[in-house]
């Protein structure tokens, strides 16, 4: 009885993904979801533009089959999940320093599609997700090298309802310390990372406080001299912490996951570009694995 209850509770973890700015998938924290979408970032992830207004649009799509366990074992259940965003991210880069670095802050809106069946039973929703808000010091070592340091917090803003097998928001607050970097060339090598850790607050409707989370996305790749850059990108995750329900710990639940697939920009010289991944999911434990993609636009004002 034990091992179904565990499996059902497992199966019910998945089914709660959140899709955000990029996507959000899902992984061993309460619900099977995260804050932050993994793998959402790109090329020129930590090279802040000039002085001024930016919009970037983020749109993604992720599905899985598949259900890891504890030891990366697949669960054996029937089950499918299909999310797909659109989410629109305003920047305002200001002609302000502070620390040496260039003062930047941005907010993150995303509208969600998810979709979730186990077994036969299934449920779909479709609204705005946890809205992002943070601020950035950015700094510009050389033409080539970039890097940024930023704190981001989300809202819970989503739909939560307590219950159900899909929800669009985390119900809890987050904070989310960051580190971006890019090394950018228009021949030769190129290379971005954006490591962050994720503090959960605590979900008040279920007294549930997911676990710290590790993670980074990264793009490597090389510059052809035309204005496009082509090579592999993806995402790490690690859940660095335990659950804990009530203040009791939760074992042997955390998530971890590795992805990686071709990914490319393009920069047309003046200002816009675009950048698009696909990726598949390795290393899985303690969530689903699957795969998707992922499109960044950056339009200037």
């Amino acid at each position: 009885m034990k091992n179904k209850q565990r499996m059902y509770q497992t199966m019910l973890m998945a089914a709660t993904t959140i899709a955000l700015i990029g996507s959000h998938h899902a992984n061993a924290t309460e619900g099977g979801g995260s804050i932050y979408p993994n793998g959402a970032e790109n090329y020129m992830v930590g090279a802040v533009p000039p002085p001024g207004v930016y919009v970037l649009e983020y749109l993604s799509g992720y599905n899985a089959s598949q259900l890891r366990d504890n030891s990366g074992n697949q669960v054996p259940v029937n089950f499918n999940l299909n999310v797909t965003a659109a989410a629109t991210r305003a920047i305002w880069v200001t002609d302000q320093t502070l620390l040496g670095g260039q003062l930047a802050f941005h907010l993150i809106a995303p509208l969600v599609n998810l979709g979730v069946s186990v077994n036969g039973s299934g449920q779909t929703k479709s609204g705005l997700g946890d809205i992002t808000v943070g601020s950035a010091l950015a700094y510009h070592a050389s033409e080539n090298l970039h890097y940024l340091f930023a704190v981001d917090m989300n809202a819970p803003t989503g739909e939560y309802r307590q219950g159900d097998m899909a929800n669009l928001g985390r119900n809890y607050w987050n904070i989310e310390p960051l580190f971006s970097m890019t090394y950018v060339q228009a021949s030769g090598f190129n290379a971005d990372v954006k490591a962050m850790y994720d503090i959960n607050g605590i979900n008040k409707a279920t007294n549930y406080r997911s676990g710290q989370e590790l993670h980074a996305d990264y793009a490597l790749g090389w510059g052809f001299g035309n204005r496009l850059v082509a090579g592999v990108g993806g995402y790490v995750y690690q859940q660095v912490s335990d659950d804990t329900q009530a203040g009791n710990t939760v074992l042997s639940n955390r998530g971890r996951a590795f992805s990686i697939g071709p990914s490319v920009k393009y920069d047309n010289g003046k200002g816009w570009f675009i950048t698009a991944r696909y990726s598949k999911e390795f290393s899985v434990e303690n969530r689903p694995e699957g795969s998707g993609f992922n499109v960044k636009m950056i339009l200037p004002f």
